[in-house]
């Protein structure tokens, strides 16, 4: 009898797991967006105070689905996460979504599901003109910083490792903290998401500095969204999938990167997940 009790209720909390996005929605009258305020031009904080960027702009179209499926007025809300915490916050029910440069990994689809992808990017290296980083040999007997808690901090670490390159890695909290380190001098050399490395060159002076040429790693970026849900996935899914197949994706672009010309493997990323309605 016990076992039974016990299967039963294991099946009613699968159940009840399928759809608990979209029921809390409603019940709350809110939709919360879990954003990094460190991760330009993705998810960041601006100059007005208010969450902004590429994939934040994806969240806010998963938003308009959102009130269109609950049937009702919902709200947007935001909670600020770091790179450290972020995960919790999508399986805790504190954050509907994750809406910041998430790489997929198998250990993290162990905490979250992800939708279909939304940008790739990579690792990349900021140092000074004069003693310039351009592969991981270069790190050799060098300071350098990276974001704790990241798969470019895994990426780091391994690749120093299986090359036999001897560095000394400092991790920090944050972007902004890491690029002060190498601005003070306390760092050789900074290691991030390119994008986010080319958006602080850009927003801060730095003169002396640049981004090494290649990437020292890929990376696929998708939406963290919260395990066991179906038809919120499918929600998510769909939405980034008219985006990319009406073009809509494209404006979204040009807002945070510019009207640079397009890059042809982000354009057969939208391509492939065009996915069609029937």
């Amino acid at each position: 009898m016990r076992t039974l009790v016990t299967i039963a209720a294991l099946l009613a909390s699968a159940a009840q797991a399928l759809a608990a996005t979209l029921d809390r929605v409603r019940e709350r009258g809110a939709f919360t967006i879990a954003y990094r305020v460190d991760a330009k031009p993705y998810s960041y904080l601006n100059e007005r105070g208010e969450p902004a960027g590429y994939i934040v702009d994806l969240c806010r179209e998963v938003a308009l689905a959102v009130r269109q499926s609950v049937g009702s007025e919902v709200r947007i809300s935001y909670v600020a996460v770091t790179a450290g915490d972020r995960f919790d916050a999508v399986r805790d029910g504190s954050a509907d979504i994750l809406c910041d440069p998430s790489t997929v990994t198998l250990a993290r689809r162990e905490l979250v599901d992800f939708s279909i992808p939304t940008y790739l990017d990579g690792a990349g290296v900021i140092s000074r003109d004069a003693k310039p980083i351009e592969r991981f040999e270069d790190l050799q007997g060098k300071r350098v910083g990276v974001l704790a808690g990241t798969t470019t901090e895994q990426v780091l670490h391994s690749s120093l490792a299986d090359l036999k390159v001897g560095a000394t890695v400092t991790t920090v909290r944050d972007h902004r903290e890491g690029i002060n380190l190498l601005a003070a001098d306390q760092i050789d050399a900074y290691f991030g998401d390119r994008a986010i490395l080319t958006a602080f060159l850009t927003q801060q002076t730095l003169p002396g500095f640049r981004i090494a040429r290649h990437y020292f790693s890929l990376e696929t970026y998708a939406l963290a969204l919260p395990r066991n849900d179906s038809a919120f996935r499918l929600l998510v899914d769909g939405t980034l999938a008219r985006l990319y197949r009406s073009g809509g994706i494209r404006a979204l672009l040009t807002k945070t990167f510019g009207r640079s010309k397009p890059d042809e493997v982000l354009d057969t990323l939208f391509v492939i997940h065009s996915l069609p309605e029937k």
